[in-house]
C-alpha cells in the first residue's frame, strides 16, 4: 500500500491518535465482534439492543466524543463529510423518535424505538470513529484486510453449512451472553440449504459477502510476492459462497461489482476476470447440479414471482401510515412484523419509519460514501497513486451494493450488513481525507 509521505520518504502521522489506543486496533477487534458473534447472542438484561457488536459500536461514539473534551485527543480536525451527514443522520432519526412519542405507543413499539436509538448511536460511532480516527493510509489498509480475513473465515462456515448441511454456528455458545429464541443458521430453498453461517439470515450473508468481495480483489489483485495465494483463496472462497445463499440480492450485488469495478481493469485484466467468471459458472453448474439455473430463474422471473408481487402490495398497503405522518414517519423500528407486516424494501420501510426525511437522508449517507470514494480516487490518481485509487474504487463498489440492496430487503433489520455499510462509510471518509492531506 503505497503511503502519503513527505520530503524524504518518511511517512506522516496525519493526526494525533484518539487517546493511548490504537483506533484500527479497536476496529479490528470489533470487525471480529461482528463476524464471528452471531446477532442472536445478546447480554440478557439489554435484549435486541445487547448484542455484543452493538455495544462495542455505542461505546466507540462515547470514546468519539469523551476524546473532543482536550485539544491535543480531538479527532476533529479539518474537514470531514462523514461528519456532517452522520449530524443529519442522527437528528433525522431524533426527529422520528419526537414524532413516535407524540403517539401513545404499545409497549412493544416504544421498547423498539429505544432499540432505534441505540442502534443509531452505535451507527454514527463506528463511522465516525473510523472516518476521523484511521491515521494513516497503511492503518487503512489494515482495516481492510482484517474485514477480508473475517469475511473469509463466514464464507468457509457457509461452505460447510451449504455442502454438509452442519449447522456450525447453530451450535456456538459465549460465556455470559444469552439467546431467546430457538435458532438455525441454516433454510433451505429448491432443495439447496441456503447458508447464512454468523449472520441472521441467509439474505444478509450474501449482501455481506458482496459488500466484501471488491476488498477482497483489491488485496488479490496487488499483493505482494508470498501472500497471493492467500489472498486469492479469500476472493475464491467468498465467491464460491455467495452463489449458495440463493439470493437475488446476492446475484445484483455480484453484478454490481463487476459494473463497478471492472472497468477501471486493464483490459488484460478484464479479458481474464470475464473468462475466469465463466469457467466459474461452468465448475459451479458441474459441482452443485440445478443452482445457476435456479439462480437464472431468481432474476429471470423480477417482476412476476410471488415475491416480487408482495413487495409490490406494500405500497398500496403502507399508503394510509405515509399519508398520515408524512415528514418523520412513524417512529425509527417501531413499525415491528409481529404488529404490521413485513417490508422487504428498507427505503420504504424508512418512509414509513422515519418518513420523507429519513429516506433522503439515508440516500445521502450511502451516496455520500460512494462520492467520497470517487474522489479519493481522483485526487489519488493525479498524484499517480493507481494502487490506493483502485481501493478507492472497491469502497466505492461496497458503497453500490449497498445503496441496491436496501431496496430488496429490509436491512437495517439485520445487524451486519447495516454495520458493515456504516463501518464502510467510515473508510470511505477516512480515504476522502487522507487524499488530500500533505
Amino acid at each position: 500500500m503505497a503511503l502519503l509521505t513527505a520530503p524524504g520518504d518518511r511517512p506522516v502521522a496525519t493526526r494525533p491518535p484518539l487517546g493511548r489506543v490504537d483506533v484500527v486496533t479497536v476496529l479490528s477487534v470489533f470487525v471480529f465482534v461482528l463476524t464471528v458473534v452471531p446477532a442472536r447472542f445478546v447480554v440478557g438484561p439489554l435484549g435486541a439492543a445487547g448484542t455484543p457488536a452493538g455495544i462495542m459500536a455505542v461505546l466507540c461514539l462515547f470514546w468519539y466524543l469523551s476524546s473532543m473534551i482536550a485539544g491535543r485527543t480531538s479527532p476533529v480536525q479539518g474537514r470531514q463529510p462523514v461528519r456532517t451527514v452522520m449530524v443529519l443522520f442522527v437528528c433525522a432519526m431524533l426527529g422520528s423518535y419526537a414524532a413516535a412519542m407524540q403517539r401513545t405507543l404499545p409497549g412493544l413499539e416504544g421498547n423498539a424505538a429505544d432499540r432505534g436509538l441505540i442502534l443509531t448511536a452505535g451507527w454514527a460511532g463506528i463511522a465516525l470513529l473510523a472516518a476521523d480516527g484511521v491515521e494513516r493510509l497503511d492503518r487503512l489498509e489494515a482495516v481492510r484486510r482484517r474485514l477480508v480475513t473475517g469475511g473469509g473465515a463466514i464464507a468457509v462456515v457457509g461452505c460447510l453449512q451449504f455442502f454438509t448441511g452442519f449447522d456450525l454456528a447453530g451450535h456456538l455458545a459465549f460465556p455470559g451472553l444469552t439467546t431467546s429464541t430457538n435458532y438455525t443458521s441454516l433454510l433451505s430453498r429448491d432443495e439447496f440449504n441456503r447458508p447464512m453461517a454468523t449472520a441472521t439470515h441467509p439474505i444478509e450473508f450474501g449482501v455481506v459477502m458482496a459488500m466484501l468481495l471488491p476488498l477482497a480483489l483489491h488485496g488479490a489483485v496487488y499483493a505482494g510476492e508470498g501472500r497471493r495465494g492467500r489472498r486469492w483463496f479469500l476472493v475464491a472462497i467468498i465467491l464460491l459462497v455467495l452463489p449458495m445463499t440463493v439470493s437475488r440480492s446476492a446475484v445484483l450485488g455480484l453484478a454490481v461489482v463487476c459494473l463497478v469495478v471492472l472497468p477501471i481493469w486493464p483490459v488484460v485484466w478484464r479479458v481474464t476476470a470475464v473468462l475466469v467468471l465463466g469457467v466459474f459458472m461452468v465448475a459451479l453448474r458441474a459441482l452443485v447440479p440445478g443452482l445457476i439455473g435456479t439462480l437464472t430463474g431468481l432474476v429471470s422471473d423480477i417482476g412476476s414471482d410471488s415475491s416480487t408481487v408482495t413487495r409490490t402490495n406494500d405500497y398500496v398497503v403502507i399508503g394510509e401510515s405515509v399519508a398520515h405522518r408524512p415528514w418523520f414517519g412513524q417512529g425509527f423500528g417501531t413499525y415491528l412484523p409481529q404488529t404490521y407486516r413485513i417490508l422487504d424494501n428498507q427505503y420504504l420501510l424508512s418512509l414509513v419509519e422515519t418518513g420523507l426525511v429519513g429516506v433522503l437522508v439515508l440516500l445521502t449517507v450511502i451516496l455520500s460514501g460512494w462520492f467520497l470514494a470517487r474522489s479519493a480516487r481522483r485526487a489519488l490518481l493525479a498524484r499517480a497513486d493507481r494502487e490506493t485509487a483502485h481501493l478507492a474504487q472497491c469502497y466505492a463498489a461496497s458503497m453500490a451494493v449497498a445503496l441496491l440492496s436496501f431496496g430488496t430487503f429490509d436491512a437495517f433489520s439485520f445487524p451486519m450488513v447495516a454495520t458493515l455499510m456504516f463501518l464502510t462509510l467510515g473508510c470511505c471518509g477516512a480515504l476522502w481525507r487522507l487524499s488530500r492531506e500533505d
